[in-house]
């Protein structure tokens, strides 16, 4: 039995579940074929991609896949001249570099970590800057490289450009624009004040039902989670926090015009955290019905397991 059919019985049997591939059997094939190191069948899929914000989400599930780096390595030594090939062994180098250097603190990363992160880093920049210069229209390069760049701490102008180049190509690309926003988030050096008003930017700029709304939810759960207990709460639950994650809601997820694509189920698990976490039950309530039981690792991984967390906040808010 195929990822897909199993987390489709799961689903049906009334549990939440962790799914990579937001439902889409399109991405469990992909997935299946990746865990089985079949490039040419992963490349088939690449091949379908419906446009570059599609295949970065390509992308970013199969550099997910551990032990991928080793027949990826394969597949660009074997075929040089594929761009498909070498993206993705760029994104599989930047997600190793980070499972090198773990989750921990800055202060709790030792120093034989923090070598190879380094190197594995800089590997897929080479890798990708590669790729950029090879499909200068891509979007993919531009939107790993603003993480490679968060990893290797580039200068701000740096991290600007790498940003803007990547909106250049699309631009309401939804995961760009998260990646911004982690830039401008207070542990990556900026503040409170430069990530609420980049979130808020972006969402108003956007078209009405853009899932860009999602970053002001973002934004409101990266303050909450850099204050101190009791500070956060009286935070999250402010009347001024609650008007503003309704207006984003309104002009994103629930707005007519939004259009559900593949990863639709990331925005709403955001804004599904975000309500619970404000006290807004009929609001977060109205989102779990959404869902249906969809759960994605982020945000929910902050509190702990993403189902558990995802179910304890859901049951809470019915």
């Amino acid at each position: 039995m195929g990822l897909f059919d199993r987390l489709i019985r799961r689903r049906a049997k009334g549990g939440p579940a962790l799914d990579p591939t937001f439902g889409d059997p399109e991405l469990a094939l992909l997935i299946e074929r990746g865990a089985a190191g079949d490039w040419p069948g992963v490349r088939a899929v690449l091949e379908q991609a419906r446009d570059q914000a599609d295949l970065v989400t390509m992308v970013d599930l199969v550099s997910d896949l551990s032990g991928t780096q080793v027949w990826l390595a394969q597949a660009v030594e074997q075929h040089p001249e594929d761009d498909l090939a070498l993206l993705v062994a760029g994104a599989r180098q930047l997600v190793w570099g980070w499972e090198a250097r773990s989750n921990a603190q800055a202060k709790y990363v030792g120093a034989d970590q923090w070598k190879v992160f380094g190197e594995r880093l800089e590997r897929a920049e080479e890798q990708l800057f590669e790729v950029a210069e090879r499909q200068p229209d891509w979007l993919g390069p531009w939107y790993f490289l603003q993480i490679t760049g968060r990893g290797v701490s580039v200068p701000k102008e740096a991290a600007v450009r790498r940003f803007e180049a990547a909106v250049r190509r699309h631009p309401h690309h939804a995961a760009s624009h998260r990646q911004r926003l982690q830039q401008l988030c207070a542990k990556w050096g900026g503040s409170h004040e430069e990530m609420h008003a980049f979130a808020r930017a972006s969402m108003l700029a956007a078209p009405e039902g853009s899932p860009l709304g999602e970053l002001v939810a973002y934004a409101h759960i990266e303050h909450w989670l850099a204050l101190d207990r009791g500070e956060d709460s009286r935070y999250m639950c402010s009347p001024a926090v609650a008007r503003s994650l309704h207006e984003a809601a309104e002009r994103s997820i629930w707005h007519p015009d939004a259009v559900r694509g593949r990863t639709w189920a990331g925005a709403h698990n955001t804004f599904a955290m975000a309500f619970s976490l404000c006290g807004e039950r009929q609001a977060a309530h109205r989102v779990f019905t959404e869902l249906d039981g969809r759960v994605t690792k982020s945000p929910w991984g902050y509190l702990g397991d993403p189902v558990t967390v995802y179910t304890r906040r859901r049951d809470a808010a019915a």
